[in-house]
This record gives C-alpha cells, structure tokens and sequence, in this order.
C-alpha cells in the first residue's frame, strides 16, 4: 500500500510570494492524480514539495503514514520524472539506470537484471550500451521513467514529462506511461497544463489556480459540472454569456432560457456541443466562421453584444458566414460571484 496524503502545505517565496497556498489532498494507493492549472498555478511547486526538492513554509505531507516533510529527496520513497529528462549525457543507457542502484551497494548481479527488466518495461530492450545523446527524445524520455522506476519508489512523481515532444510522440507515450502504470500499480502524481492528457490519463484531476485547489474530482465530473467559472473556462471549450435573471428567467437581448435562481446578475455557460442552432432570417445571433472537421463542424458566432460563441453541429451544410440563427441551449450552468448557482439536468 502506497498512499501520499498532503495537509495544508503552503510555500512563499522570497518577500510573499505564495506559490502554493495551504493545499489538502490524498491520493490513493494506486492511485494516478493529475495536477492541472496554468502556469504559475504553484502544481509544480506542490510536485517538488512532495519530491522533497522544495521545503513547505507550512504544513505536512506523508507517505504510507510517514511523515517526510522534512527528509531530503534521496530518503524519500519517490520518484521524480522531470520534462527535461536530467539524464547523464556521459554515461550509456545502462549506466545511468544503474547509478541509483550502485550508491545503495546493490550486488551486481541484482543491478543487471534490474536494469534489463525496466528496459524491457519501458519497451527499451538491448538499449543498454546506448549513449543517451544518440536516443530520440520519446527514447530519452522512456530512459528517464526507467530510471526512476527502477529505484522501486512508492509514490512516482511525473512534472510534465511529454511537453517537449511533439503531438503525435505525446499522445503515444502517455498512453505507454498510463498502462505501465495501471501495470506496475504504482501511486502517481502528474503535473501537467495539457487538458488532453489529463482527461484520458487520470484517475482524478486537480485544477489549480493562484496556489490553491479550484476543484478535485474524476475526469468526467471535472469536465461535466465545473464548480466554478474558472474550471469552466479552463476545462475544455465553454461559452460564457453575462445576463440577468428576473422572474425565474434569464435575460439578455439575444438569449433567454428558464432558470430557477434568484434575481441578479448571472453568467450562463454552455458548451458548444450543448448548444444547438435553428437558421432563420430574424436570428439573434450571426455567423461568422464555420470550419468543418469532416466528423462534425464548428460554428463561430457573434452577439450584438461582442460576446463571441462557438456550436459544434454534426453537419456545417446549413451554416455560413453572415447567416443569422437562433441559439437553443440544451443544457447549461449559471455562475454569480465565482459561485455555481444552477445545473440543469444535461448540463455540461
């Protein structure tokens, strides 16, 4: 069992500078988290404290119960994959897997047949006598996950692994990583800005912004109920439409739908493939760009307003640019002072 658990962690930098502000969060055994946000959203400040290379300003963290707030990384049961891969450029392939193991005066015949079954693992066999400036740099990256797998560690530690390869490269390697992972069992943390690769490698999701945690919850749920505006906005594509509410209905002079919350002023959101358009002359809205993907198209409009939407329709046949069209949300959330007031029932 391999359990990490983070109690109100905070770390300032030099004069105030908060870069992760009392954080909580558990992560189960077996458990893969991904922490997502901008940059500067302190996840990969949050990593490194875990990683021991950064030392909290406050609070704790622990690891199967252990308390290692204060251990250096080398006595940490973690491993660290950083996205510049950190390998020895001197030293071949075997050698640099090997290193970790020498320092713990592990027999040599143990560290052979390490080093040859996590090559195996990472789909690396008889790379071994390879020098690492003569590796790809997917080949790089899968050396530098073996390395750190090799060590046995409890809790892997992934800082945005993939962000220098190219797209194609990413996509097959992040699948390679998660069922490796899923394989060897093994408790991870993962950073990343890429909504892609948190969607379909996490277990859960962290949002996070200015420090702190915006939402934590499964990928569907993050994508499907966003708590807040900025989950919303950050997750995915999302419209966002300022209006009021009166009468149990909102308003805005290109837009009206029921809903059931106090009156005021509201932001209604709506992804775009829960917003579905009916051409007609007298239309509240106006084309302005269709782009059409083969699978599907995607309507760019604008309100009177400035306010610019975008609909993802199965077909883009109907659609052109300056054509008016009515926008019939099917399901939608409203927010009021960075607060989910209202979900209706299909709402994304």
């Amino acid at each position: 069992m391999s359990k990490l658990s983070i109690r109100a962690v905070s770390k300032v930098f030099g004069a105030g500078t908060t870069a992760v502000d009392s954080v909580s969060l558990d992560v189960a055994d077996g458990e893969l988290v991904c922490l997502l946000g901008p940059s500067g959203s302190g996840k990969s400040t949050l990593l490194r404290l875990v990683g021991g290379f950064e030392q909290p300003t406050s609070g704790t963290i622990a690891i199967d119960g252990q308390d290692v707030t204060r251990l250096p990384p080398e006595q940490r049961p973690t491993g660290m994959v950083f996205q510049s891969h950190a390998l020895w450029s001197h030293m071949n392939v075997f050698n640099n897997l090997a290193f970790g193991l020498k320092l713990r005066k592990r027999p040599a015949a143990e560290i052979r047949d390490r080093v040859e079954g996590v090559l195996e693992l990472v789909g690396l066999k008889g790379y071994d006598r390879r020098m690492t400036n003569e590796l790809s740099g997917g080949q790089q990256q899968r050396v530098a996950l073996a390395r750190s797998l090799i060590l046995e560690p409890k809790i892997l530690l992934l800082d945005e692994p993939f962000a220098s390869l190219d797209q194609h490269l990413r996509e097959r390697l992040r699948e390679e990583v998660r069922d490796i992972q899923l394989r060897l069992k093994i408790t991870t943390l993962f950073v990343t800005h890429g909504q892609d690769e948190a969607l379909s490698m996490a277990d859960r999701i962290v949002v996070m912004q200015n420090g702190r945690t915006e939402q934590a919850d499964r990928p569907e749920i993050i994508y499907r109920d966003p708590q807040t505006p900025f989950v919303a906005g950050f997750i995915g594509t999302m419209n966002f439409v300022d209006g009021r509410v009166e009468n149990g209905r909102f308003v805005h002079p290109d837009l009206s739908v029921d809903m059931p919350v106090s009156d005021g002023p509201v932001t209604l959101a709506v992804r775009p493939e829960a917003l579905d358009l009916v051409s007609t002359q007298d239309g509240a809205a106006v084309v302005h760009r269709v782009t059409d993907f083969g699978t599907h198209g995607l309507v760019d409009l604008h309100l009177s307003d400035g306010t610019r939407l975008k609909s993802l329709v199965r077909s883009p046949e109907p659609f052109r640019s300056g054509h008016a069209v009515d926008l019939r949300p099917r399901a939608f959330a409203a927010f009021r002072d960075n607060v989910k007031l209202y979900r209706s029932s299909d709402a994304a």
